[in-house]
């Protein structure tokens, strides 16, 4: 099907210039260009469009508040800024509707490629409920005592940007929006950041409380109580499986810092469909658990038959429209299954999957994932990644992430896959 896209600017040589540089995609587009967010309004009412990019300084209604409508009304289409102004207000404005953000000038395959992965990623969420949760959300639900962790720290004037990168780097939600933003057109940076610490040196402290403070950034979901879903065990796996991604990717390739910091984010990332998912639908996330139980098969089974979907597609669906590098993206979206990735597979990918399936296997017992985790590695992809030989070196060396004690197994949250 063809991709509906519409363009918003107020001023008509920008958009006479956007269609005469698009007019070589007229054959895979269908687009739009309107010059005012009341006309770009009209245009959703009689049909809804899968993308929309605008401007952000127009009169009458300026590009924060056009998108914020269309988040409210249309909540599947993917939201981008296009602009050249980078008043840090104004950008701050956009941070809870807009999923990326793109500078002026912006040539045609920056624009072809933002536009191709947003829809792509799109396309794989086949439930359309699901499909418009996603897309509406401005922000992951953030662990509450993290959450509490960052306003306490923020509060201190002595509080250093190391303290609140450290914060930052434990919560998925936090660490995922504040990336997000670093890597925005706003900072004109050459290359993607993954590594927190960095990002909250570049935000800055000022920066950093202004986007805990705005409403619905940082505001963590109220959750309804889901039996078998223990959102603290879920946060304790996301870090095990972020850090010991990261010591697989730091012994193997220590001269790489970049592919160190995308395999812990990623691994700090790649069961954030999850927290989605609980938050929209509480009662189909217990029946899948209890199907998981039932069937004595791994989780993300019940969700595709509950949801036609998994967790996995569902934050990687996320993180795509948000603009986080690609290598990451594809490793939230594979990490069950990366053999279904074609013929280069990034790094990152091969060390959360080895991660994940090492954290079941140390530290569940007796539960669906515990079954999974013994059969979890991908024995084909291991084996194009000359990886297979590695996994008793790599179990040794990530030994230490895991929980110990009386704690270990009984207590692992079934949800962590």
């Amino acid at each position: 099907m063809r991709k509906r896209i519409l363009f918003v600017d107020d001023e008509p040589e920008i958009l006479a210039g956007l269609r005469r540089m698009l007019r070589k995609y007229r054959h895979d587009w269908d687009m739009d260009f309107v010059e005012s967010g009341q006309e770009a309004l009209r245009l959703f009412d009689q049909a809804p469009y899968d993308v929309i990019i605008t401007d952000m300084r127009m009169p009458g209604m300026d590009g924060a508040d056009l998108l914020e409508k269309i988040a409210r009304r249309f909540p599947s289409t993917v939201r981008i800024i296009l602009s050249g102004y980078s008043d840090q207000e104004m950008v701050m404005r956009t941070v809870s509707v807009a999923h990326q953000y793109l500078s002026k000038p912006c040539d045609a395959e920056t624009l072809r490629r933002v536009i191709e992965q947003a829809a792509l990623l799109r396309a794989t969420i086949y439930n359309s409920r699901v499909k418009e949760v996603v897309s509406g959300l401005a922000t992951i639900p953030s662990c509450p005592s993290l959450y509490l962790q960052i306003i306490s720290a923020l509060k201190s004037p002595d509080t250093s940007l190391q303290t609140i990168g450290d914060i930052i780097s434990r919560d998925v939600g936090m660490t995922a929006k504040i990336l997000q933003l670093v890597n925005s057109a706003f900072f004109g940076l050459s290359r993607k950041i993954t590594n927190v610490s960095q990002a909250v040196g570049i935000l800055g402290l000022e920066t950093i409380r202004i986007l805990v403070l705005i409403a619905g950034v940082f505001k963590a979901f109220e959750y309804v109580r889901i039996p078998g879903f223990d959102m603290e065990q879920l946060w304790t796996h996301a870090m095990a499986v972020g850090t010991c991604a990261k010591k697989l990717a730091t012994t193997m390739e220590k001269d790489n810092p970049a592919i160190v910091d995308a395999s812990y984010l990623a691994g700090m990332l790649h069961d954030v469909g999850k927290f989605v998912l609980a938050a929209a639908f509480p009662e189909s996330v217990e029946k899948a658990i209890k199907k998981a139980v039932a069937s004595n098969k791994p989780l993300y089974e019940s969700e595709e038959d509950l949801f036609q979907t998994t967790h996995a597609e569902v934050g990687a669906y996320l993180m795509g429209i948000w603009g986080l590098p690609d290598d990451i993206v594809t490793a939230i979206a594979f990490h069950h299954v990366p053999s279904k990735v074609g013929d280069s597979p990034p790094l990152p990918l091969l060390f959360v999957h080895a991660a994940n399936g090492l954290s079941h296997l140390a530290t569940t017992k007796d539960t669906p994932e515990s079954r999974e985790g013994e059969k979890y590695f991908d024995d084909t992809f291991l084996k194009k990644m000359e990886a297979t030989e590695k996994l008793e070196e790599w179990k040794t060396i990530c030994e230490d992430v895991w929980p110990q004690g009386e704690d270990n197994g009984e207590k692992q949250d079934p949800l962590c896959g």
